[in-house]
């Protein structure tokens, strides 16, 4: 699996842990619906670490989280 297949997986898995949607997450990470679906539906494969963080944000997670909450 490459890092664009693990980061989409962990980002819809995390949507549906979390129970949020495209939209809330939008805005409670700062990050546009559009840049979050790019990510999900393969447009933007190498989304950058201001991004990433921007978005376990939102979800109130670290990084570190991002990888390993289940």
């Amino acid at each position: 699996m490459n890092t664009y297949q693990a980061v989409k997986e962990r980002l819809l898995q995390l949507l549906e842990i979390k129970k949020l949607s495209i939209h809330k997450l939008a805005i409670e990470s700062g990050v546009s619906p559009s840049t979050i679906k790019n990510i999900l539906y393969g447009k933007s494969v190498n989304p950058g670490i201001v991004t990433l963080k921007m978005l376990c944000d939102g979800m109130s997670i670290t990084p570190v989280s991002y990888t390993h909450l289940r």
